[in-house]
C-alpha cells in the first residue's frame, strides 16, 4: 500500500460529512529501526542472505522486525546485532530526533497503489465499532467472540486494531463480523457503523486506533524499554538449589514453580499449584512449569502431563508454544503455511494462530516435558 495524505466526507459510501475521521497511514509500523540500513552496511544486500546466518528467527519474522511491523524481543535484537557485528543498541533510533520523519522511514516499505482513504476511514470506524460493542457487553469476551462467532483472537486484535480494510479480509471474517453486528450484510453493517460514528458513539475509541501522536508515543516507549533491556546482564542469576548426588557425580537441578488450571477452550489458567518441576539445564531463568489439564494438542500430551514453558525463548516451526491470551495460556503446535508465516495449532478446540502477528511477549517456547 502506498501511502498518501487527503481528507473526505464518504465511510463506505454513506455521507458522513458533519464528522471527519482521522486515519494515521503509519499506524502498522509499531517499531521504526535502523535494522536495514545496518543491514546493508553490513554486505548484506538482500534480508534472505542474513536470515540464514540466524536460524532462531524465522524469515518472516526477521522481515517484520526489519519493517517494524512487530517488537522483537531483547534476545531477537542481541542475535541479530551478533550476526551484523555491531551493538545491540545500534538496531534502535531516536524517534524524538528533529530529522525523524515516519513517512521518509516507512517509505521503502510501503508499495503498491496509492491507500484508498474512504476505505481506510472504514477500517478506523469499524475497528472502534467493534470496541464500543464488546466494551458494551462484558460477555463478549475474546474466548466468547471466538466461540460463539467463529472470530479468532488474532483476527480480532487486527481487526480491532484497523490493520486491515474490510475489502480485504476473507469472506469467514466478514461473516463473523455481520453476526457481531447483527446486521445481514455488507451494506448494512457500513451503514450501521457509519450511524454509530455520526451520533458520536465511536469518539470515545477512535483517537486511540487512529492517532498518529499516540502511535508515535507507544513506539517511543517501547524503543526506550528495550534500550534499558538491552544494559541488563543477558540473564539473571538462576536460583540456588540443592546438589543431587547421581552416580556419575554431583549436578545441580533447578526446579521451578508449577501452575495450571483447566478453563473453557482449551485454556489454562495461571493458578499456583504446591508442585515443583525439574527443568532442563538450558532453560532460561524465568521459566516455570505449566499442567497441561487437557489434551488439547492429542494423546502425545495427555492432560496429566507438566510442560516446561521458557518465556525468553520464542517458539520456532516443529516446536511447541505457549500463548497467554485474556482468559490464560493456550498450548499449540507450531509450524509454518504455504507463505511462510509461523502458525500455531490445536487439536481440541481446533483452531489455528497466525502466531507472526501476536505480541512477542505474549509467547513462549515450551522446552521440555514431565509425562505421569
Amino acid at each position: 500500500m502506498k501511502a498518501v495524505e487527503g481528507s473526505g466526507k464518504q465511510i463506505g459510501g454513506v455521507d458522513t460529512s458533519s464528522r471527519e475521521v482521522p486515519v494515521d497511514l503509519y499506524r502498522c509500523f509499531v517499531f521504526p529501526n535502523r535494522m536495514r540500513e545496518q543491514r546493508r552496511a553490513a554486505g548484506h544486500a538482500k534480508l534472505l542472505r542474513l536470515a540464514t546466518v540466524i536460524p532462531e528467527i524465522p524469515y518472516i519474522r526477521l522481515s517484520k522486525i526489519e519493517r517494524g511491523e512487530v517488537v522483537p524481543r531483547v534476545d531477537e535484537l542481541r542475535r541479530i546485532a551478533a550476526a551484523l557485528r555491531i551493538g545491540p543498541a545500534d538496531l534502535l533510533l531516536d524517534m524524538d530526533a528533529p530529522d525523524f520523519d515516519i513517512a521518509i522511514w516507512a517509505q521503502p516499505f510501503i508499495d503498491g497503489p496509492p491507500a484508498d482513504l474512504e476505505e481506510e476511514r472504514f477500517a478506523v470506524l469499524l475497528a472502534a465499532g467493534l470496541r464500543a460493542r464488546r466494551s458494551g457487553d462484558p460477555a463478549l469476551t475474546i474466548a466468547a467472540v471466538e466461540r460463539d462467532y467463529g472470530l479468532p483472537p488474532v483476527n480480532l486484535s487486527r481487526v480491532e486494531n484497523a490493520q486491515k480494510t474490510f475489502n480485504r479480509w476473507n469472506p469467514a471474517t466478514r461473516d463473523a463480523l455481520f453476526r457481531l453486528f447483527d446486521v445481514p450484510n455488507e451494506t448494512e453493517l457500513r451503514a450501521h457503523i457509519a450511524a454509530l460514528h455520526e451520533t458520536g458513539a465511536l469518539d470515545g475509541s477512535i483517537g486511540a486506533i487512529a492517532s498518529a501522536a499516540a502511535r508515535h508515543e507507544r513506539s517511543r516507549a517501547r524503543i526506550a524499554d528495550i534500550a534499558a533491556a538491552l544494559k541488563m546482564p543477558d540473564e539473571a542469576p538462576m536460583p540456588s538449589v540443592a546438589p543431587v548426588q547421581v552416580a556419575s557425580g554431583t549436578m545441580s537441578v533447578r526446579l521451578v514453580p508449577v501452575f495450571g488450571a483447566p478453563l473453557p477452550q482449551g485454556l489454562i489458567a495461571d493458578t499456583p499449584t504446591t508442585e515443583k518441576a525439574e527443568a532442563p539445564h538450558a532453560a532460561g531463568p524465568h521459566a516455570f512449569g505449566l499442567k497441561v489439564c487437557r489434551a488439547t494438542l492429542g494423546g502425545g500430551l495427555p492432560g496429566q502431563a507438566v510442560v516446561i514453558v521458557d518465556p525468553d525463548r520464542f517458539p520456532a516451526p516443529g516446536g511447541l508454544a505457549a500463548l497467554r491470551e485474556e482468559g490464560g495460556w493456550r498450548l499449540l503446535a507450531v509450524g509454518s503455511d504455504r507463505d511462510g508465516r509461523m502458525m500455531g495449532y490445536s487439536s481440541n478446540p481446533e483452531m489455528e494462530i497466525a502466531l507472526d502477528d501476536c505480541a512477542p511477549d505474549r509467547l513462549a517456547a515450551l522446552v521440555g516435558a514431565i509425562f505421569p
